[in-house]
Formats: C-alpha cells, structure tokens, sequence
C-alpha cells in the first residue's frame, strides 16, 4: 500500500517525456530565429559601414554562438536534467549561485522576453489583419494567451506548433536567399554604405549575438526529452548550424539584391524591399507574414521552455508556494501551475512601458550565468564531477566538446565581450542587476527558514 502511494506521489511530479531530436532542433531554431534576421542587416551596414565587416560581424556571432552551443552541449550531457543553466549553475557552484540564476530567469528573463515578443507580435500582425492600430495590445494578448493553452494541453503539442511554425518560418528566408543568390546583380564584397560608420564591428558583432540569443532555451527541456544525453547536444549543434548558414544566406543576398547603401538606409523595411523586388508587391507581403510567424514561433519556444526553470526551482523548494508552482497536471503531464506563473508576470511586463529596459536587464543578467556555465565545464573535467546518470551516459558515449579547450574559451570571450559591451554602452544596467539580485538573497533566506512552501 505504501509503495503504491510512494509511486502515486513520484508519478506527480514526472514530466512525460516526449521530445525527440527533431522538435529539440526546431525548439532551437524557433527559440533564434526570430524577427533578428529581418531588421537587424540594415542596422549593422550602418553600424560598420562596409558590407566586408557586417558579413564578418554575423559570421563571428555564429562561431561564438556554436562554440557556446558545443560548450553547453557537454555540461548538458552532464546534467540532463530540466532546468537548463539554471541546474547546472547549482550543481556547478552551489545553491545560492543556483538560486540567483533561477531567479533571474523566472523573474526577469523568460516573462521579459515572452512579454517583448507578444508585443512584437501585435505590432506586426495588426496591418496584415487590416485592424485599427488600438488592437495590437489584444492581439499580443491573444497570442500569448493561445500558445499557453497550447503548452498547457501538453508538451507533444507545443513541440508540433514548434516544428510547424519552424518549417514555415524557413520559407520566406529560403525565397530570399536562393532567389536574392541567383537573381541579384549587385556586388556582395568590398562595397561601402556612404554613410559614416557609427559603431565599430564589435557593437556589431553585439547586435549579430542579440539575433543569436534563445539557443540556450532547450536545456531547460532536458527532462521531457526521450534520450536527452544523445539528443540535446545534437540538437544543439544542427539548429545552431542551420540559424548561422541561414544568417548568413540571407545577408549575402540582400546585398545581391539590393545596393549596400539601399540596405544600410532602408533599415527594419530592406527585407521587405528586397522581396518585392524580387518578388513583386506580393513579396513584401510574404517577408512580413515569414516574420509574424517567426515571433509566433519564437514566443510557443519560450512559453515552452522558460516555464521549466520555476518548475524545476519549485521542486527544491526555492519559491514561494512551491507546492503550487512545482505541480504537475495529472492527466495532460504538464507543468502548468509553473506556465500560468511565468505568464502572468510576463502580461504584468506587458503592460510596463519600460519593458525595452527589462528586456536589456534581462539579457545582461542571463550572460552573467552563461559565461559561469562555459566556465563550469572546466570545473566538471577538473573535478570529474560524476553526475547520478553518468553510468548511464557512459553506455552512450557521453559526448565532448571538440577541441577542448579552444572552444570553451571563445565560448566564454564572447560571453565577456557581450557583458563589457553591455556595461560600457549603459552602466545602469550592472546597478539594476545589483539591486535585483539584493531583492532575491533576503527572499532565498526567508522561504528557507518558513515552512510555508
């Protein structure tokens, strides 16, 4: 009787596991490829003022993007565990560090970007549907409102939006970069702007990162994924190929399709320009139902996996009402408790008008911890830290970093080099992360010593 009680009680708190490699590869590409690869070429032609140097910033951003993706794909290997970062920070460091990782993720990052691409998508819909511009705040609630009854239902579905809408968001940036490659006559190198260089390619290689970001997303979904120790880092490596070989197409031919200095002035419009120069007016049409989708994607990718982290934080009792947050639904497996958490903060963002500020916050917060997570790999081989799967993995071949430890390290200067950047372009940004991070140790104190969970 006890037994069957005991397992009753385990059997709550287990997340079905129904992830396979490739809808953890189109979590990887959704969670990247977002709206970045439309508006950002303009913005780093104008930055660099050559098209030489804005192809190199977007190729640089890659390698740092994949060598962080082949780092993290090992300490994943590790501790396939759900969570993400914020697991391995705690098993890494400790659970203070852990702690504050969590938090920051729970708090600020996941809600932060759910919030920003919700909004994105109002934007962005509301011309293609014909409606008055009063209506993009309802329908960026509508969209986010959707996709959470969508991952609520159950993770399996949520990964089949997931694939779909990453199939479809692929189209509008394949039409472009095979036809903008085969049609367009312009010169794609050694060719200048006009325009006087703002920046240097460092901001610009910054902005290419900003594009990069969300890659890290399926770590969180380690323990809902049917063989997380082979997959993850499979998983990891190809969609992070695919954003960068995609990036990098799409850059090319824009710059075939239209001049450098066309694409530099035309900013956020040059995807769309090209396409209608391609296409004709219908293409425009094309890019900015591609870039809808995107986001739409990009959001099911992050209501996805963010609500993972206070979940798996739930479980250790590190949140107020732990109980509630760290339930799994009983019949559809799901961590919804955790979802509907993540989500409310997420519309109290919504309807923040700073909510550009919270999304920097959140991103220079999140490095932070990536960088600790490259580094903790060092700290795993030197101590050969033996996680309780290990036997398991071995069995599998636990997987490597290539090119150890030239890898990590461009992993962990390009993590330094965001952070420096940040802090340079706006200092505020490290007080607001101190004053946050002072709010979360008195609470991490307080649900310690209450019995009140």
């Amino acid at each position: 009787m006890n037994s069957k009680k005991h397992s009753g009680s385990h059997q709550s708190h287990e997340l079905k596991r129904e992830l396979g490699f490739w809808a953890a590869s189109s979590i990887v590409i959704g969670c990247v490829i977002g709206s970045g690869v439309f508006v950002k070429p303009g913005k780093i032609l104008t930055s660099i003022g050559g098209s030489n140097a804005a192809l190199l910033a977007w190729l640089l951003g890659g390698i740092i993007s994949i060598a962080g993706g082949l780092t993290i794909a090992e300490v994943a290997a590790r501790i396939p565990k759900t969570g993400g970062v914020y697991t391995y920070i705690e098993e890494i460091y400790g659970k203070t560090f852990g702690f504050l990782c969590g938090w920051v993720q729970t708090v600020i990052y996941g809600p932060g970007l759910m919030a920003a691409l919700s909004l994105y998508f109002g934007i962005l819909a509301q011309p293609l549907l014909g409606l008055e511009k009063n209506s993009q705040t309802p329908i960026a609630f509508g969209a986010l409102f959707f996709l959470v009854l969508i991952n609520c239902v159950g993770a399996k579905y949520a990964g089949r939006v997931q694939e779909l809408t990453t199939v479809i968001k692929l189209i509008p940036i394949f039409m472009i970069s095979v036809f903008g490659l085969i049609w367009g006559t312009h010169p794609t190198f050694n060719e200048i702007t006009g325009i006087a260089a703002t920046g240097s390619l460092g901001g610009a290689v910054l902005s290419t990162l900003w594009a990069y970001d969300g890659w890290m997303q399926v770590t969180n979904m380690a323990g809902e994924m049917k063989n997380p120790s082979r997959d993850l880092p499979r998983a990891i490596i190809f969609g992070l190929a695919v954003v960068a070989l995609a990036y990098l197409a799409v850059n090319i031919s824009l710059l075939r399709t239209l001049s450098t200095s066309e694409v530099a002035k035309l900013g956020e419009d040059a995807a769309r320009m090209a396409s209608v120069t391609l296409f004709g007016p219908w293409g425009g049409s094309l890019v900015s139902i591609g870039i809808v989708i995107s986001i739409f994607g990009c959001l099911n990718g992050n209501i996805l996996s963010n609500s993972r982290v206070p979940y798996a934080m739930a479980l250790r009792k590190e949140l107020p009402f732990s109980k509630w947050i760290g339930s799994v639904h009983p019949k559809l497996g799901t961590p919804n408790n955790a979802i509907i958490l993540q989500t409310a903060i997420a519309v109290a963002l919504m309807l923040w008008s700073e909510i550009d500020l919270i999304t920097d916050l959140a991103i220079f917060s999140i490095y932070i911890f990536f960088t600790l997570a490259f580094i903790g790999l060092f700290i795993l081989r030197k101590k050969r830290v033996s996680h309780n799967h290990a036997t398991e993995n071995s069995k599998h071949h636990l997987y490597q970093t290539p090119c150890f430890p030239y890898v990590p390290l461009i992993a962990i200067g390009g993590c330094a080099f965001m952070l420096i950047s940040k802090l340079f372009d706006n200092p505020q940004l490290a007080i607001y992360f101190c004053v946050f991070t002072a709010i979360g140790m008195p609470l991490k104190y307080f649900i310690k010593g209450s019995k009140n969970y």
